[in-house]
């Protein structure tokens, strides 16, 4: 039995082809929907599997094609994140056998799958773990540095075998230590979700995730992009929510914010909080923006945002977060920037041993601080113009 899918997200049809084909099915994928009806005529399968929304040709043009000129009556599935009740009544229409709507798991795909052609296997299969196929794919960057005995391997393994739609790009920022190599291990037999971007040398958390960001971009997939610390100090769950949010509502950036509270386990250093709470203060009255916390370093946001947030480098190693913003507000202007940003608490955020924020590097905020108040506010109001932050400088980095 042989079975077509067609998805213009190369994350969604990876793990799909990989249930079907543990099912016992013979499988081919293609992520270009204007390729499909060759396809279509060459494989001759018992079961098309096609989403509505794609780039050039929709799924409903494909559908239309396949029913009226080939006239072809084998099973169509349209499996999509598109709820428009109109469009669901016009495939049924044009004679699909069924609708499924992202999200949903790979079970449920594959009892409607079975009911429809049956099974090609009769004795009991062992597959993968259930997973839930989701309506956007996700890029999200982890700078390390010499994390050889942080990084928690399992957590990242688990995680996106049981949450589709994720790309994980790790970045090594010149570490002195293994974390190379337990980087490569990690990404070993999965590399369609995992990435290594190597820096070979050194040049602080900033510059790991704008290479990293610059780099996914690339990603034509990708509906969203962030970054996350690589001990995990912010978990999956708490990220995975930050993506829920963006996905649901129009803001193109949301930012998770550590605020003590009850409910959640947000546990601080006294010495950093008391450090956190000045600092914040001061970044409130520079950013101009009424922020409970900046510096988070969980983050979501659209991919169209790479370009004038993260072009050129940053002033500072650690307070890039605050550059960010200050970034869209000169861009976009200070009420349409507060407009695209929300502010998430988090549920959970638990400081790890081992911070590379030196007692040298939080004495040296206040200077920093200024250095951005004076570029990305006094600077253009003295030359009338704005910093360039959508000059492209050169990437000439090592893509493991």
């Amino acid at each position: 039995m042989k079975i077509l899918a067609v998805d213009d997200q190369q994350l969604v049809l990876m793990p799909l082809e990989k249930r079907l084909k543990e099912l016992g099915y013979i499988v081919k994928t293609t992520t270009n929907a204007e390729n499909a009806i060759d396809l279509y005529r060459e494989f001759e399968p018992d079961l098309l599997i096609i989403d509505i929304n794609m780039p050039g040709v929709s799924g409903l043009e494909i559908v239309q094609y396949i029913r009226i000129k080939i006239t072809a009556t084998k099973p169509i599935i349209v499996l999509s994140g598109n709820t428009d009740d109109k469009l669901i009544v016009e495939g049924f229409e044009l004679g699909i056998q069924d609708f499924m709507k992202k999200p949903l798991s790979l079970d449920e795909i594959s009892a409607r799958v079975k009911r429809l052609i049956g099974s090609p296997v009769t004795e009991n299969l062992q597959v993968s773990t259930n997973s839930i196929l989701q309506n956007r794919c996700v890029g999200v960057v982890i700078p390390c540095y010499n994390e050889e005995k942080r990084l928690k391997s399992e957590e990242f393994i688990n995680f996106i075998e049981k949450n589709s739609g994720y790309h994980l790009c790790f970045v090594n920022d010149g570490s002195k230590d293994n974390t190379l190599q337990v980087l490569q291990s990690l990404r070993k037999g999965r590399e369609n979700f995992i990435s290594i971007y190597n820096c070979e040398k050194n040049a602080g958390k900033a510059e790991a995730v704008r290479q990293g960001l610059v780099y996914m971009s690339q990603f034509k997939d990708l509906d969203y992009v962030g970054f996350l610390d690589a001990d995990l100090s912010t978990d999956f769950q708490d990220f995975d929510d930050l993506v829920k949010t963006i996905e649901s509502t129009n803001f193109q950036i949301v930012n998770g914010s550590r605020i003590s509270r009850m409910g959640a386990n947000i546990t601080k250093e006294s010495a950093r909080k008391i450090i956190s709470s000045t600092i914040n203060l001061l970044i409130t009255k520079i950013v101009g923006m009424p922020f409970k916390d900046t510096q988070c370093g969980a983050k979501i946001m659209r991919k169209d945002l790479i370009p004038v947030a993260f072009q050129s480098p940053f002033l500072t190693k650690w307070l890039f977060d605050v550059e960010i913003f200050m970034r869209m507000k000169n861009h976009f202007g200070s009420e349409k920037a507060q407009k695209m940003i929300c502010e998430q608490p988090l549920k959970r955020w638990i400081h790890a041993d081992g911070s590379k924020l030196s007692i040298k590097d939080s004495l040296n905020i206040g200077f920093q601080l200024i250095k951005i108040y004076g570029t990305y506010t006094l600077t253009p109001l003295f030359t009338k113009t704005k910093p360039d932050f959508q000059k492209e400088d050169s990437l000439n980095p090592l893509i493991k």
